[in-house]
């Protein structure tokens, strides 16, 4: 990916809610996608390396459509190691790969703060890809 990498980040699932189908009964096949898709609030935690390093946690408010491809809708904090909050705002996508083990994540990134430090996060568009297997999910973010 082009661009300056700003940081890269770990997280693992720390809590799921469902709205009608568990997740579980769909990635068992017990349960097909219902047509109208579905809705799961994950939370998560982590911590992110690089640039911006810090504690990673948050909420994707993802919906699964029928065809299996995910929509994102991410709302998280980044609390820096040196004492600031940022603000993460992200939308994109997810393709589960053929195997269906191992899910490939495209992000599209704002960061908001109004720190001086990290003002430059501010004005700058971040592309972010990574994947996600047995309950862990692996990004890298590029500042363009």
């Amino acid at each position: 990916m082009r661009g300056e990498k700003i940081y890269e980040y770990t997280i693992e699932i720390t809590g799921l809610t469902d709205f009608g189908v568990s997740m579980e009964a769909i990635m068992t096949g017990r349960q097909p996608i219902p047509p109208q898709g579905a809705r799961f609030d994950f939370t998560f935690e982590g911590r992110a390396t690089g640039r911006i390093a810090g504690r990673l946690h948050g909420t994707d408010y993802y919906h699964m459509r029928a065809d299996g491809r995910g929509e994102l809708n991410i709302r998280a904090v980044l609390e820096t190691d040196d004492g600031h909050r940022i603000a993460l705002t992200a939308d994109g996508v997810t393709t589960p790969r053929a195997d269906g083990a191992v899910t490939d994540l495209f992000e599209n990134v704002q960061l908001i703060t109004a720190s001086p430090d990290y003002a430059w996060v501010n004005a700058r568009q971040i592309w972010a890809v990574g994947s996600s297997a047995d309950g862990k999910i692996h990004v890298e973010a590029f500042m363009q």
